[in-house]
């Protein structure tokens, strides 16, 4: 019995010095979760630089064309029919002649010219809006001291000239004029008139535009007015006040056509022309 006793002694300290001198197993590290690798960037061609971001500037403007400078415009004449003319200078400035007759007198005036009191030429209240320094000239301020004067101003110079010379109109109460413009074109307007004495001289004038009254009745007709371009010797002739009552236009085409002058130019009523 004593022996069975220390057998199983001796074979449970065998068990126990087998069991401390095992080692313990790690337990396995818990497995991460996959990752997808990065997507790698593409290479850019050797020697060229990145494509910019087409949204990272914006597209560059085309600058809008500017407007010529004045001395690079001309006049531009507005014809209103009858005797009354509307001039818009390349400075923007606005000249009034004869006014009396159509539309357009709703730009402020700079410049008024009256070429006599007759009423057709005189009617200054169509012109209701003028500049705060818009002169008027009219035959008493062209015909002062009973000489023809002249009249400088930045944007034109006007010089006073003969006109009238016929029954209905008196030489000494009757003026034409004579406008040059910076650019150097010039202009002649009759006004109501026949042929006068110095016309014969206009020709050294040289000018450039001339307006002949031609309707025949109060003044002279247009073999007379022919006549008279040719006297004044303008580049280009132009019949004006061709109807002597009112036709609802205060234009006569057939009479303005027997205006046979060299470089004749017809011009119709509401129709404009750059002077050049």
């Amino acid at each position: 019995m004593k022996r069975t006793i220390v057998i199983c002694l001796l074979l449970t300290a065998l068990l126990s010095l087998a069991a401390c001198g095992a080692q313990p197993q790690p337990s396995p590290a818990p497995q991460e979760a996959e990752q997808s690798p990065a997507p790698a960037e593409a290479a850019e061609p050797d020697g060229e630089e990145p494509a910019p971001d087409a949204q990272s500037e914006p597209a560059e403007e085309v600058p809008a064309e500017s407007e010529d400078p004045p001395e690079e415009r001309a006049p531009v004449l507005l014809y209103m029919g009858h005797a009354s003319l509307r001039i818009v200078t390349p400075e923007d400035k606005v000249i009034y002649i004869d006014p009396y007759a159509g539309d357009g007198y709703d730009l402020p005036a700079d410049l008024i010219l009256v070429t006599h009191d007759h009423f057709d030429h005189s009617a200054l209240k169509l012109v209701g809006e003028r500049s705060g320094d818009c002169r008027v000239i009219t035959r008493k301020e062209a015909l002062e001291g009973g000489e023809h004067r002249s009249f400088e101003l930045p944007f034109v110079s006007v010089e006073a000239v003969e006109a009238g010379n016929n029954r209905y109109h008196d030489v000494r109460s009757c003026v034409g004029y004579v406008l040059r413009f910076p650019s150097g074109v010039s202009l002649y307007v009759s006004g109501d008139s026949s042929e006068t004495a110095q016309m014969a001289e206009m020709a050294d004038m040289q000018l450039d535009y001339a307006f002949f009254c031609c309707d025949g009745v109060y003044n002279m007709g247009p073999e007379e007015a022919a006549r008279c371009a040719g006297l004044v010797g303008a580049k280009h002739n132009i019949p004006y006040h061709t109807a002597s009552t009112d036709n609802g236009s205060l234009f006569d085409t057939a009479q303005a056509e027997r205006f046979d002058a060299p470089g004749r130019l017809i011009v119709s009523p509401g129709e404009e022309i750059g002077l050049r």
